[in-house]
Protein backbone atom coordinates (compact mmCIF):
# COMPACT_ATOMS: atom_id res chain seq x y z
CA UNK A 1 0.00 0.00 0.00
CA UNK A 2 1.31 3.62 -0.65
CA UNK A 3 0.78 7.05 0.97
CA UNK A 4 0.30 9.90 -0.56
CA UNK A 5 0.21 13.28 1.05
CA UNK A 6 -2.32 16.09 0.40
CA UNK A 7 -0.65 19.23 -0.10
CA UNK A 8 -0.91 23.09 1.01
CA UNK A 9 -3.44 23.39 -2.20
CA UNK A 10 -5.27 20.16 -1.69
CA UNK A 11 -3.30 18.20 -4.32
CA UNK A 12 -2.22 14.16 -5.02
CA UNK A 13 0.22 12.99 -6.88
CA UNK A 14 -1.13 9.33 -8.09
CA UNK A 15 1.87 6.93 -7.71
CA UNK A 16 3.86 5.72 -10.82
CA UNK A 17 3.14 2.31 -10.57
CA UNK A 18 -0.65 2.92 -10.38
CA UNK A 19 -0.46 5.30 -13.03
CA UNK A 20 1.10 2.34 -15.13
CA UNK A 21 -1.29 0.04 -14.38
CA UNK A 22 -4.32 2.21 -15.29
CA UNK A 23 -2.90 3.84 -18.24
CA UNK A 24 -3.31 7.12 -16.93
CA UNK A 25 -2.15 9.95 -18.79
CA UNK A 26 -1.35 13.63 -18.17
CA UNK A 27 -4.79 15.90 -18.54
CA UNK A 28 -7.15 12.80 -17.89
CA UNK A 29 -9.97 13.44 -16.31
CA UNK A 30 -10.87 11.63 -13.22
CA UNK A 31 -14.51 11.57 -11.29
CA UNK A 32 -13.78 11.64 -7.76
CA UNK A 33 -16.55 9.93 -5.41
CA UNK A 34 -16.36 9.95 -1.66
CA UNK A 35 -17.88 6.43 -0.70
CA UNK A 36 -18.43 4.73 2.26
CA UNK A 37 -15.61 6.37 4.34
CA UNK A 38 -12.92 6.87 1.40
CA UNK A 39 -12.11 8.89 -1.56
CA UNK A 40 -12.27 7.26 -4.83
CA UNK A 41 -11.00 8.12 -7.94
CA UNK A 42 -12.46 7.06 -11.32
CA UNK A 43 -10.71 7.34 -14.71
CA UNK A 44 -13.33 9.01 -17.02
CA UNK A 45 -12.61 6.93 -20.26
CA UNK A 46 -13.93 8.01 -23.95
CA UNK A 47 -17.25 6.77 -25.20
CA UNK A 48 -16.01 4.79 -27.88
CA UNK A 49 -13.64 2.55 -25.56
CA UNK A 50 -17.23 1.14 -24.62
CA UNK A 51 -17.95 -0.24 -27.94
CA UNK A 52 -18.13 -4.09 -27.23
CA UNK A 53 -18.42 -4.18 -23.07
CA UNK A 54 -22.05 -5.90 -23.44
CA UNK A 55 -20.83 -8.33 -26.29
CA UNK A 56 -22.54 -11.81 -26.01
CA UNK A 57 -25.63 -10.29 -24.07
CA UNK A 58 -28.65 -11.57 -25.04
CA UNK A 59 -31.18 -9.46 -27.13
CA UNK A 60 -33.85 -11.37 -27.56
CA UNK A 61 -35.59 -10.29 -24.49
CA UNK A 62 -39.46 -10.20 -24.10
CA UNK A 63 -40.05 -6.34 -24.61
CA UNK A 64 -43.55 -4.65 -22.51
CA UNK A 65 -45.93 -4.20 -25.28
CA UNK A 66 -46.11 -0.53 -25.67
CA UNK A 67 -43.12 -0.50 -26.65
CA UNK A 68 -42.29 -0.90 -30.28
Amino acid sequence: MTTVTISPKFQVVIPKDIRDRLGLTPGQKVQAIAYDGRIELIPVRPARELRGFAKGMPTDIQRDPDRP
